[in-house]
């Protein structure tokens, strides 16, 4: 059993919201994750608040307010620190598609309560009285470590298909198990996860890799439920070693939080989103992999930048492994070969990756480089790729040296640059303007 905390407390500006919809005759209790995670000790900084008031209403009483889902019941308030909270009228569904539902107001907190998704988010409070309102037993599963749907799984999971997904992410982020009716319900919901939008898809797997400590968690189990099979079939056979890798690339905290990184933190965060996103996808093709990626709505950036990744592990990854498997060091010109594929940028990236393959290789009982084996590699590999010349760029001679020498433009000098190239990562002595002459005349009369 988990010791939660014994008292709520909302941040000043939220409790002076929720104090000025009762001064004007409604009530207001704050709902959601933040009471969730404060009565499990996590910092939250979305605090939302549950109000009898209508939207025309909320939207009165508050000077700053933004539509954000009127139809839904949801307006945007303003804090005294310019933070925007959503405030929503009690509701319940009248209808729904399995994803987007027809809502009603005028109903009780309860009412409100029993249209969530779990018993854990299905808690408020209220910051006048300090009252805590759980009708369905969300705080007793917090304690217990359960993830539990309201009232009826299959029918919670019927009403919203993204909260099969949404159930896995919580389970694996806490390090709750799903009560077995739940578990079975979201397995049963898994064939129509198709109905959700791929970008909705998108943010669930960003999530995850944000916000989970040990992603493999929640991962496994969209593997294990069939989510894969319907969303990323790609990736409906990934293997324990592929999940075991992502968890190497350790979170930022207990349950994920960047909101208050630093720029310098935040720039990690980021580092650490990419690489967990390539290493699950690290098995599959690289072709299928960026065709994956694209249908997910990644951006073509992002999509480039991982399939690069991806593209040079798949190349230079078996040898990279061989070469140190049972050595404790690459040898230079090894590792500016290596480099010289990756990239600068990358190089260091394609090294972390393979850390974390290594890392979950080794965890069980795989045959992979030693720890000793890596650190090394990191260490000579960034210092020889931002030291040494590793691309054409960096040849003291270029194209237009050789046509001006009297070399004819066309494939031959491409070649020529290029075996210039491997002369000089094998031996960086050789990067001067009259040597690498010298060696280009050599070539051309072969």
């Amino acid at each position: 059993m988990r010791e939660l905390q014994t008292a709520i407390v909302p941040p000043e500006p939220v409790r002076e919201l929720a104090a000025t919809l009762e001064r004007a005759g409604y009530e207001a209790w704050c709902v959601g994750g933040a009471v969730r995670d404060a009565l499990l000790g996590y910092a939250h900084l979305d605090w939302d608040l549950a109000t009898s008031a209508r939207p025309n209403e909320v939207r009165k009483v508050f000077r700053r307010t933004v539509p954000v889902g009127v139809e839904f019941g949801t307006v945007g308030v303003f804090d005294r620190d310019g933070r925007m909270h959503e405030v929503t009228t009690f509701r319940r569904d009248v209808r729904t598609d399995g994803r987007h539902a027809e809502v009603e107001f005028g109903v009780s907190l309860d009412d409100d309560l029993a249209r969530r998704d779990f018993t854990i988010n299905a808690i408020a409070y209220s910051p006048s009285r300090g009252e805590l309102r759980d009708p369905y037993g969300g705080r007793e599963d917090l304690k217990r470590g359960v993830v539990r749907a309201v009232g009826k799984p299959r029918e919670r999971m019927k009403e919203d298909r993204l909260r099969a997904l949404r159930g896995l992410r919580f389970a694996g982020r806490f390090g709750f198990t799903i009560d077995d009716e739940t578990w079975r319900a979201i397995a049963e919901s898994s064939p129509h996860l198709g109905r959700l939008s791929r970008e909705r898809v998108k943010q669930e797997i960003e999530k995850t890799v944000d916000q989970v400590p040990l992603p493999s968690l929640t991962f496994r189990m969209w593997r294990d439920a069939g989510a894969f099979a319907t969303l990323v079939p790609e990736l409906a056979r990934v293997s324990d070693v592929a999940l075991g890798a992502i968890d190497a690339v350790l979170a930022p905290g207990p349950a994920g939080d960047l909101a208050a990184a630093s720029d310098r933190a935040k720039a990690r965060a980021d580092q650490r989103r990419f690489l967990r996103l390539a290493l699950l996808f690290a098995e599959p093709d690289a072709d299928d992999a960026e065709r994956t990626l694209r249908a997910l709505r990644f951006s073509n950036q992002q999509t480039a930048q991982l399939t690069h990744l991806l593209r040079t592990w798949r190349a230079l990854g078996a040898e990279i492994t061989s070469t140190l498997t049972g050595a404790e060091r690459a040898q230079a010109p090894q590792i500016r070969r290596w480099a010289s594929v990756a990239g600068r940028p990358a190089f260091a990236l394609l090294v972390r990756l393979a850390s974390a393959r290594w890392t979950a290789q080794r965890a069980r009982g795989l045959t992979a480089p030693s720890l000793k084996a890596t650190r090394l590699l990191y260490k000579d590999g960034v210092r020889i790729a931002y030291r040494d010349p590793i691309s054409l760029a960096d040849l003291a001679i270029d194209g237009d040296d050789l046509v001006a020498a009297g070399f004819t433009p066309g494939p031959e000098l491409g070649q020529i640059l290029s075996r210039l190239l491997d002369a000089v990562l094998e031996d960086p002595s050789l990067n001067t303007y009259d040597a690498l002459l010298a060696l280009a005349r050599q070539l051309k009369s072969r």
